[in-house]
């Protein structure tokens, strides 16, 4: 009887302290947009939630199954009761039929990570050759200049594709420059001679495994028509990725010995720093402290700003329970009086919060 009250009673500890974490409650986890036609564009839809726990809900991440599917969500902290939304807007061109995406949100909450799917069914457009290779390049015709690979994991690789056509009346041909700067891309070219009305397709593999770099990146490849080599925005291809790490590998003895990223002895993924009020011109530097709370080693992958904020970390390795610093220096050369808002991220790899979101502000007089 004793020991049954005593398993009764951590019973009743463990719901209470599971309580007061924050609770992520969708009205909806699913919606089908039905039938869409592709000429009618992107499509969004507003998938609202509420913190049903009693501490602040953080959301540190959403992540697309695929470039086509876009994002937005509540960045700021949602207190206990308050509600906040996610819009996910997906791209039907160049997609007929049925598709189905899933939406992963990692938050501070219990469980960690939550999804929820769009669907539908695209009807596609009617469209003439020249309405469909809209793009010029020279004599070339494409569907596109750019290419979005989306999320691609640090271990893995993704296959992408742009399709290409002749819309002249003469032969032509084609050709790939600048992917010899990247180790990591690999180009093909189903057609280098193309007659008229013909099509073919530039396949590109990005190798996130051989990608020097974290977080968003862009990139620029740049085609050959003729035999002219013109390293000109008329012929420039971009290429955008977001290299991540795969946390989802994680068993649950790994994340209990993870690292824990602390910024200005804050926990969570949004810092925000006020630096007051500084003469126009004028340098002004601003260390920001992050701290390993976990147990295995913080690496810092990489930290991003602006033009006018030039970031550097002390160290990018961080034992458990030690202390780097990011030394921040704005410069105001080219700032006329007023308020100063510029982000900066910091990717580490911390799976609960792998992007440190920091707010900078500051005052030019």
């Amino acid at each position: 009887m004793k020991k049954n009250l005593i398993v009764c009673a951590l019973l009743l500890v463990s719901a209470a302290l599971m309580a007061q974490k924050p609770v992520i409650t969708f009205k909806e986890t699913d919606h089908n947009f039905g039938k869409i036609h592709e000429e009618d564009g992107r499509v969004s839809y507003i998938f609202e939630f509420k913190n049903e726990g009693m501490e602040p809900l953080v959301l540190s991440n959403v992540r697309a199954s695929c470039g086509c599917t876009t994002p937005k969500w509540t960045r700021e902290p949602i207190e206990a009761g308050q509600t906040g939304n996610i819009t996910v807007t997906y791209n039907p061109n160049g997609r007929p039929g049925n598709f189905q995406k899933t939406i992963t949100i990692t938050s501070n909450a219990e469980p960690a990570t939550t999804k929820i799917t769009i669907r539908g069914e695209v009807i596609p457009k009617q469209a003439k050759p020249t309405i469909r290779y809209n793009v010029k390049m020279g004599d070339l015709s494409l569907k596109s200049s750019s290419i979005e690979f989306g999320t691609i994991y640090k271990e893995a690789s993704k296959n992408a594709t742009l399709d290409y056509t002749n819309l002249t009346d003469h032969d032509i041909t084609v050709g790939i420059a600048g992917a010899d700067n990247y180790d990591f891309l690999t180009t093909q070219l189903s057609l280098t001679t193309l007659k008229p009305n013909e099509v073919g397709t530039l396949n590109i593999n990005y190798a996130a495994s051989l990608c020097p770099v974290w977080g968003e990146q862009t990139y620029n490849l740049y085609f050959i028509v003729n035999g002219e080599k013109k390293l000109t925005d008329e012929f420039k291809i971009t290429l955008k990725a977001d290299v991540a790490e795969d946390f989802t590998r994680l068993s649950a003895e790994d994340l209990q010995v993870a690292p824990i990223a602390v910024v200005n002895d804050g926990m969570g993924s949004q810092v925000k720093v006020n630096l007051g009020t500084v003469k126009a011109g004028s340098k002004l530097t601003h260390k920001l402290h992050i701290k390993n709370a976990g147990v295995q080693p913080l690496q810092i992958r990489r930290i991003q700003s602006t033009t006018d904020i030039k970031a550097a970390a002390g160290k990018t390795s961080v034992k458990s329970g030690k202390t780097a610093d990011i030394k921040l220096e704005i410069n105001n050369a080219n700032n006329a009086a007023g308020t100063y808002t510029r982000p900066v991220t910091i990717i580490t790899n911390d799976p609960k919060n792998p992007r440190i979101f920091v707010s900078v502000t500051w005052t030019v007089e």
